[in-house]
């Protein structure tokens, strides 16, 4: 007996040596990445992250909006779903360390002597000494995190989403509001130009002119009016309501603020939600790979049971015999065909994968905060070069119409102008949606906010 410990001693203590590797925890990698491109005076940035989406979308219809959109949207309904999937399934890992419970009943049959039944509790217990519960365990909860993370991504995609939408309505409305107030104007020019001709002081082109220019706006009109109807039913499907009533502001009522903050770091990029689910999933393979090599060592379990053996006569309050047992089992694998190997291999394979992924997602992360940054940047500077124009083209055709008024001056160039103007407030309202469908890109990037 001596001679067998000192002969397992040494082989259990190298088992327990060479199995510490199974403990390790998981660390992130490093990462290079370049931040100089994010790092921009007067842009937004940190408190941004900082805002809740009731504070950076304030609007009370657009707040209703989303509302309803995190009520019945299908896809986040599903992620949640998928989340209280992951929920069970790390709940049953944390459960794996206890011991099972149960009741065995055997029943054997004969003649009236030897009938007999036997009755008792049972349990079984599997000893974590290489760390395969432990794995296991830390596996579905990064699993968990991970389903967890993807669904704060799909609402803050849906938010988002909404809210472009919202807001391109403001902007398309704002676009036929200003085209039916041109329209009222082309129609006053006609019959300015009609009286001017039966005055001698025009002829029939400045008329043909003005008319093709009023057909041309009641026809971006009707475009105007049929785009904000393929968008009101994209916002109720996205809200899965055909009957949402589309009451909504107006695009000269939004604010937002005009600087939040100076830079972005890669440690802001890294809460985003796809990030950090791409993130679990690697942390998840890391611990995957411990429960593969956890497989090329033994597993120890112990089992037993207790109860009473009786005959058919004999009643349940009178037992013949009590039976206890107490096994303790270690099993190792020795050949698998390869298996093991193999799951290894897959293990690695899957890890590297979910390095690359993680990798990948925080590159295009600060992509996309540095695109939304760039669009918003740009988008303000046309905005002042549209107030510019707007107030030279008012100006112009406020000069054009009194010289009509005062000198023979052909009426064309009224035409010009009120048509130039047209463009340049179309134009501006455009870019008022480009800079508040940046915010929203911004927002969307840096993760969605709090």
């Amino acid at each position: 007996m001596k001679n067998a410990i000192y002969i397992l001693a040494p082989a259990a203590l190298m088992f327990i040596t060479s199995a510490c590797a199974l403990y390790s925890k998981y660390d992130r990698p490093e990462v290079e990445y370049d931040t100089s491109a994010l790092e921009k005076s007067d842009t937004l940035g940190q408190p941004l992250a900082a805002m809740s989406w009731t504070e950076l979308f304030a609007d009370p219809c657009l707040v209703a909006w989303i509302e309803k959109g995190l009520e019945n949207n299908t896809d986040l309904r599903v992620a949640q779903l998928n989340v209280d999937k992951a929920a069970a399934t790390y709940n049953a890992s944390r459960l794996a360390y206890l011991p099972s419970l149960g009741v065995n009943a055997d029943v054997s049959a004969g003649n009236k002597t030897d009938s007999r039944f036997q009755i008792g509790p049972s349990a079984s217990w599997e000893i974590d000494i290489f760390g395969k519960q432990r794995n296991l365990k830390k596996s579905a909860e990064a699993s968990f995190y991970a389903s967890e993370a993807y669904r704060q991504a799909v609402k803050t995609s849906l938010i988002a989403s909404i809210a472009e939408g919202y807001y391109n309505l403001l902007m398309l409305d704002n676009q036929l509001d200003i085209s039916e107030r041109t329209l009222k104007i082309w129609e006053y020019n006609i019959r300015a130009m009609k009286a001017l001709k039966r005055a001698g002081r025009s002829n029939e082109a400045g008329q043909l002119q003005a008319t093709a220019n009023k057909l041309k706006v009641e026809s971006s009109a009707r475009a105007l009016r049929e785009q904000i109807a393929v968008q009101e039913n994209a916002v109720r499907s996205l809200l899965l309501d055909p009957d949402m009533d589309m009451t909504r502001s107006k695009l000269s009522l939004q604010t937002f603020p005009d600087s939040l903050a100076s830079s972005v770091s890669v440690d802001l990029l890294s809460n985003r939600p796809d990030v950090l689910a791409a993130e679990y999933e690697l942390q998840k393979a890391f611990y995957d790979v411990n429960v593969s090599r956890s497989a090329f060592y033994p597993s120890l379990k112990l089992s037993g049971n207790a109860g009473w053996s009786t005959s058919w006569g004999s009643g349940i309050a009178n037992p013949s015999s009590w039976i206890t047992n107490a096994i303790a089992s270690l099993a190792a694998p020795v050949f698998d065909r390869g298996t093991n190997n193999a799951n290894l291999k897959i293990s690695k394979a899957q890890y590297e994968i979910a390095s690359l992924k993680f990798q990948q997602a925080l590159l295009d992360a600060g992509m996309e905060v540095n695109d939304a940054l760039t669009a918003w940047q740009s988008a303000r500077d046309r905005l002042k070069i549209d107030a510019e124009q707007i107030t030279v083209l008012e100006k112009a055709v406020r000069t054009t119409q009194l010289l009509m008024r005062n000198s023979p001056t052909n009426y064309l160039e009224v035409l010009t102008a009120q048509q130039r103007l047209l463009e340049a407030q179309l134009t501006e309202s455009a870019d008022r949606y480009s800079e508040i469908q940046a915010v929203i890109r911004l927002y969307h990037a840096l993760g969605g906010g709090r």
